[in-house]
């Protein structure tokens, strides 16, 4: 028997957020083949890949298990030109994180250097501390990732060498600072 996929904003009310060039939506099935061709690539060994094909899978699952769980999670950047699936930008807090994060991850080479990541990072922002009401958040970064440092460092974030990192992994810890329409 085949089963047609169910998607997530049919499971509960996911918020859509907009920007002048992206909606910001819930994942939805339809995205895997995007976030499976980045994942297992070298492109995103900044974020735990390249992964194997059951592992990829399992990875995207989490990503539509966090809002299921959390009621909040990474928001699919859909280019509204295109209409295609380019990265995701969202909240982040798995069982063992310390705190609540702001993540991000550009999926498609033709997301990055145009200022999308920043664009939606900016909106995701906003609605953290003003919809979610949260009182803080940081971006995990590894060090040798000089272009999500430089992102931060762009959305004002600075590096706060006193927080405590998640567990088994070695990164610098971003504190964002609460955006003036929050």
């Amino acid at each position: 028997m085949i089963h047609q996929p169910i998607e997530l904003d049919e499971l509960m009310e996911t918020p859509v957020l907009e920007t002048e060039r992206l909606i910001l939506r819930a994942p939805r099935s339809a995205d895997y083949p995007t976030w499976n061709a980045f994942i297992r690539d070298e492109r995103s060994r900044f974020v735990g890949g390249p992964l194997s094909e059951g592992r990829a899978w399992r990875a995207f699952a989490t990503l539509v298990g966090h809002w299921l769980i959390r009621g909040c999670g990474g928001f699919v950047l859909v280019e509204r030109e295109t209409g295609e699936p380019v990265g995701h930008v969202g909240p982040w807090f798995p069982g063992e994180w310390p705190e609540r994060e702001i993540a991000w991850c550009a999926w498609t080479p033709s997301a990055e250097g145009r200022g999308l990541i920043r664009e939606a990072a900016k909106v995701v922002l906003t609605h953290v501390f003003r919809d979610l009401g949260w009182s803080t958040a940081v971006s995990y970064i590894d060090a040798d990732n000089a272009r999500s440092i430089a992102l931060a460092e762009r959305l004002g974030a600075v590096r706060d060498p006193d927080a405590v990192v998640p567990p088994d992994i070695d990164v610098l810890v971003f504190r964002h600072p609460r955006p003036e329409a929050a």
